[in-house]
């Protein structure tokens, strides 16, 4: 049976994601070693460049970075360790997202009568203002170190008020369907590969915090304003944001979020073309700013989940998952 989806443009992807790699070891490097007006010019260079990486990050989840399997993997661990991150996780959560976005689980914009308006707001606003990108090293420290801690948060009252309000529970449970070995192995390379390029660039604290904080802002800036309002839908409760094309090309078409959510595994080259021409464009500047009024009263009623599909590439593993 021929696959109709196009071919994953692997060899582009692989020369973009070279030079977005020495472009953030450039930044960190100005950012340590010239400082004065160059550093927050640094802070912002390196947080384009590392979210061009997250965006092939995202492409090697879906396995579409590259159509051979080991060049996906391989390129998938290595970029998120820039991050830092480990990639077993990341796809474990993101492919959570996929199957239970807009449900009541993972519904951060919209409040229900009995949630914590606390608790709301604290996860909404911590994606705004990079409090949200903290929460995965965090993890994947707990992951390696303690992962009972991780499984408390999953299994204890996970239908309660507070794991509702707080939202993404599903994604803790993906947790059971990584290769355990693996994804330990990634987040100590993460470790590892942060502590050599402090140690090879010479970086200070205050150039990595500068840095990493401005991707932290720009990350979390754009990764609910694609979902944020839409309709409860699975597949359809995502935007086609209205941004010129030259940005659009730029950050790999993420902007283009419906067209991806309509079929996660068509490449970001092809997006625009699969993009619904009836389908609302908001603008992503309006967008952006309307996110900082706060999460708004809940709308409309809460999707059935997906189930994990058989192309999901961590369901083979889940009878392997060693509860330690």
């Amino acid at each position: 049976m021929i696959d109709p989806r196009p071919s994953p443009p692997g060899l582009r992807n692989i020369i973009i994601a070279l030079f977005a790699m020495i472009s953030v070891m450039g930044c960190l490097w100005v950012a340590a070693h010239v400082g004065g007006w160059w550093l927050p010019l640094a802070a912002a260079g390196f947080a384009f460049s590392n979210f061009v990486l997250f965006q092939l990050m995202h492409e090697a989840v879906h396995g579409i970075f590259h159509r051979r399997r080991l060049l996906n993997e391989i390129a998938g661990s290595f970029i998120a360790a820039l991050f830092p991150h480990a990639f077993c996780l990341q796809r474990a959560f993101h492919l959570s997202h996929h199957r239970n976005n807009r449900t009541d689980r993972e519904f951060f914009d919209g409040y229900q009568p009995d949630d914590s308006l606390f608790l709301k707001r604290w996860q909404w606003y911590g994606i705004l203002i990079g409090e949200y990108w903290l929460r995965v090293p965090v993890a994947c420290i707990l992951w390696l170190v303690c992962p009972w801690a991780l499984r408390a948060v999953a299994t204890h009252d996970p239908d309660g008020i507070s794991a509702r309000s707080f939202g993404g529970i599903d994604m803790l449970h993906s947790l059971e369907r990584m290769p355990p070995l693996r994804s330990r192995v990634e987040v100590i390379f993460a470790i590892a590969a942060q502590i050599g390029l402090c140690y090879a660039l010479g970086l200070t604290p205050l150039a990595w915090l500068a840095c990493y904080g401005a991707f932290a802002i720009y990350w979390g800036g754009h990764q609910y304003a694609v979902h944020a309002w839409s309709v409860r839908e699975i597949r359809n409760g995502a935007w086609n944001l209205r941004v010129p094309s030259w940005i659009g090309v730029l950050h790999l078409n993420v902007y283009d979020h419906l067209a991806h959510h309509q079929d996660p595994h068509m490449p970001w080259t092809y997006l625009p073309k699969h993009r619904d021409p009836t389908s609302m464009r908001p603008s992503f500047i309006r967008q952006y700013l309307s996110m900082w009024r706060g999460p708004r009263p809940a709308w409309g009623t809460s999707p059935q989940p997906e189930l994990p599909g058989l192309d999901d590439p961590d369901v083979k593993n889940a009878a392997r998952v060693a509860h330690l």
